[in-house]
């Protein structure tokens, strides 16, 4: 039977009774709190040996890095702190830079969040507290004064609350259909940027944007060799499968991922199946990508339609199970669906106003002898970001603004959104607790930092310069 609109109310506020609000302000963890550099230790088993220092040296760059990195030890900490009860489909890894801009199938620049390696269900607040910590981070790192940064948390996290109150207002469909159209944002953008840049920033940034597509990716990822293109050797960065692995076992591997793309294909739509059908495989090199990922098995793929001037770059990246699941506690709930692949898969297309339409799954066996969950989509389709550290207080307030105003968007496709707005309310009693939450787990998330640096200094781990 459909939970009607005032039994969601009633449920909201029952959690809120149970948990006020003010309950999130805490931060207090348990006195055998795993040992941040003891997780690291325990990710880097299942990755790929010789990338786990290029991880280490991105998240050693600043606190800031480390904390995009960090992803397992906060949902660690986080299924420690109090919980409304009130389950949503997580991003899981929600932090300011995992929001951006990307090619809706109308070809409509759209904003929204970009990266669920980590999606589950859980608690909607553990997003929004990562959110709201990764606001922090970032604002310190930018030198901001503590009135700035608070300033900053109160933004995004009462932009969040009224978005919430008023989606549960609105009808299914409405729900479903609303999205940020950059466009539509643009008076809000331009002026983010630190003077110097302002004018014609916004113009700036969706042109380049735009600019992220096929042929860029191609004429950047790729050189001609004889009289076949192939993907350029860049190491440890991109590493072609032909500079990888001697003959017959590159043989074998290009065969495997052969195999992977036509399981992938049966994950695809039947017009998008077809629309793949018109490439064929050329080129296979591996890719290190973000920071919390690297070291995980990443692919590109290079493809031809027509000709040599028609060309798609896959990215297939492993999927391994989610720190919500692995660190958070959150063993109950929707199942893994049998490939992890497809837990992100059907996460993004959960929780996005649209998807990569090429965005897919597939399950291996043979790659380095292990069964393996893949997730593939466009390496590059008009994706586009800000750049944080050019942000002036008054421009990442308003960046947190977008970004609690989608989170909150998300979160009312897969949630109860009725119960989570009546559990918000409509004061700023829980935007308060999430600033004093925020400002508890930056300072957290310092000591962490520089446990790992001492970590390296020890010799525990080690760490290549970032070669980005």
């Amino acid at each position: 039977m459909k939970t009607t609109v005032r039994d969601s109310a009633e449920a909201g506020l029952a959690a809120r009774a149970a948990t006020p609000p003010t309950a999130h302000a805490g931060l207090d963890l348990p006195s055998d709190r795993l040992d941040p550099v003891s997780v690291l230790e325990r990710q880097a088993a299942s990755r790929v040996p010789e990338l786990v220092p290029v991880r280490h040296g991105r998240m050693l760059a600043s606190p800031f890095t480390y904390f995009r990195g960090a992803a397992a030890a906060m949902a660690a900490d986080l299924a420690a702190t109090p919980d409304s009860g009130l389950r949503t489909q997580l991003c899981g890894d929600a932090h300011l830079c995992n929001f951006g801009m990307f090619a809706s199938p109308e070809r409509r620049l759209v904003f929204d969040l970009n990266d669920f390696d980590e999606t589950y269900p859980g608690p909607w607040e553990w997003d929004v507290k990562r959110l709201a910590a990764s606001l922090e981070i970032a604002a310190r790192s930018n030198e901001y004064g503590r009135k700035h940064r608070r300033a900053i948390q109160l933004a995004a996290v009462r932009a969040y609350q009224h978005a919430m109150n008023t989606f549960a207002g609105m009808s299914e469909l409405d729900v479903w259909y609303a999205r940020a159209d950059v466009e539509d944002l643009k008076d809000m953008l331009k002026d983010q940027l630190k003077k110097a840049r302002r004018k014609a920033a916004f113009d700036k940034t969706v042109a380049k944007a735009r600019s992220r597509d096929s042929m860029r990716a191609m004429a950047k990822l790729t050189e001609l060799v004889g009289e076949h293109r192939r993907i350029a050797a860049d190491p440890p960065l991109v590493v072609p499968v032909a500079d990888l692995l001697p003959g017959a076992e590159r043989e074998d591997l290009e065969a495997v991922v052969r195999g992977m793309i036509g399981q992938y294909r049966n994950s695809l739509q039947s017009d998008r199946r077809r629309l793949l059908d018109q490439f064929a495989y050329a080129d296979l090199a591996r890719k290190v990508v973000g920071v919390g990922s690297v070291g995980t098995r990443c692919w590109i793929v290079l493809m031809f339609g027509r000709d040599s001037a028609d060309p798609l770059l896959l990215q297939v990246k492993e999927a391994q199970r989610s720190v919500i699941c692995e660190y958070g506690g959150m063993k109950t709930g929707r199942a893994d669906l049998g490939c992890q692949g497809r837990r992100v898969v059907e996460g993004q297309r959960l929780m996005q106003t649209v998807s990569d339409i090429f965005l897919g799954w597939a399950t291996v066996d043979g790659i380095d002898g292990q069964r393996r969950d893949f997730y593939a989509r466009q390496l590059a389709d008009w994706k586009g970001s800000i750049a944080i550290e050019e942000m002036v207080p008054a421009g990442m307030t308003a960046y947190g603004r977008l970004c609690g105003w989608t989170l909150a968007r998300a979160h009312a496709r897969s949630g109860d959104r009725v119960a989570i707005s009546a559990y918000l309310g409509e004061d700023a009693t829980f935007a308060h607790a999430i600033a004093e939450f925020a400002e508890a787990y930056a300072e957290l998330n310092e000591r962490d930092y520089d446990a790992m640096r001492a970590a390296l200094r020890s010799g525990r781990i080690t760490a290549e310069p970032d070669h980005r």
